[in-house]
């Protein structure tokens, strides 16, 4: 078997012969200042080095803009030795850290007004503006027909695009106060998406959609269930008769935090796999699969233990070996690791979850 075979089996629980070894977190070639210090070449190598599968964080994403196409350059509003304060093109305010891990922090969101909105909704979101395809698509189209890694299509969230729009806190309130604005958000995006969509499968098939939400804390969702149901299910289950019209078996929806609660709600709307499943949230990777017996899981390895030495590294290996066995489960730390992890730490871990790998069969 290969990657893309083994991929597609594990997550929809069919005999396999072995899961596939992924990145999950970090994309292609991503390192931390303080690896590239010492090893200033590791950027160019580490993937090879540790022999992840897929490419990318184990499958693929394509080089089409699914987002906002033709936004203004991003400007510099206030900069030091340490940040960068920007106003990016759709109108949104980004305080970041030039050197350290990847966080930023938003100053203002985009959509504050309906006009906000209506200007964005205009401007921007033409599924067939021909800037949203590279203009060598045809030579993708060519690399993606005799793949052998899991390729995705890609949607910015239901929950995930509505905060990109309007930030958590204005989202709470609009849900209330301005239902209409929600629910027009969502379904302009998840139509210009679905547009955007059939143009590419009519040249390449897919394997996953792959959804970002980022919609839950460490005490669960941020959103209830009931919210959940009027709002956002209503997109996931498009998303989801779009993938069963074109034959694409996975449904895929990340969000840090616990996401136990908000994966039997992804059920019921069409989502059939979810990741990361972090440990320090609290989630239940096993239990929660065993309730809803068509998920599949990905993550579920604390990634901190790569920073506490080798006792800390064998018991989440242990885990991965049982989470294996248990089926439906790619194993992967449950998310980027930060600043406090050296080099070497993430190289034994992960070798070591290679091994576990390698020599552990599925359940299904």
């Amino acid at each position: 078997m290969n990657t893309r075979e083994r991929f597609v089996r594990t997550l929809t629980g069919q005999e396999v012969d072995r899961v596939p070894f992924m990145k999950v977190f970090g994309v292609t070639a991503a390192t931390l200042p303080t690896w590239v210090e010492k090893y200033p070449s590791l950027p160019e190598y580490i993937d090879e080095l540790l022999q992840f599968e897929g490419g990318y964080r184990g499958w693929r994403i394509t080089p089409v803009n699914f987002w906002l196409c033709g936004t203004p350059a991003e400007t510099v509003l206030s900069e030091t030795d340490r940040e960068l304060v920007l106003r990016l093109g759709d109108g949104t305010v980004t305080r970041r850290l030039k050197h350290g891990d990847y966080h930023a922090h938003t100053l203002e969101y985009p959509v504050k007004t309906r006009e906000d909105w209506d200007r964005i909704k205009s401007c921007w979101l033409d599924p067939d503006d021909p800037r949203r395809f590279p203009k060598d698509w045809c030579n993708y189209v060519d690399l993606y027909r005799n793949r052998e890694f899991p390729l995705q299509l890609t949607c910015g969230g239901v929950y995930g695009f509505l905060r990109k729009m309007l930030g958590d806190e204005a989202l709470c309130y609009a849900f209330y106060d301005d239902p209409e604005l929600v629910h027009d958000i969502t379904g302009t995006y998840v139509t210009m998406l679905l547009r955007l969509w059939e143009r590419m499968c009519a040249d390449v098939e897919f394997d996953l959609i792959e959804s970002w939400e980022d919609m839950a804390s460490k005490t669960g969702s941020i959103v209830g269930p009931g919210t959940f149901e009027e709002f956002l299910a209503p997109q996931f289950r498009r998303i989801r008769a779009f993938a069963d019209a074109h034959r694409i078996p996975i449904v895929l929806v990340d969000s840090d935090g616990n996401i136990d609660r908000l994966a039997t709600w992804m059920y019921g709307a069409g989502v059939n796999a979810m990741y990361p499943f972090e440990v320090g949230a609290g989630c239940d990777i096993e239990g929660t699969l065993d309730a809803l017996p068509g998920m599949g899981g990905i993550g579920g390895l604390e990634k901190d233990a790569c920073a506490h030495g080798k006792a800390a590294i064998d018991a989440q290996l242990e885990r991965a070996r049982r989470l294996i066995r248990h089926g439906r489960i790619i194993p992967g730390p449950d998310h980027f690791v930060l600043e406090n992890v050296p080099f070497e730490g993430y190289r034994d871990f992960m070798r070591g979850l290679r091994n576990v790998i390698l020599t552990t069969k599925p359940g299904y």
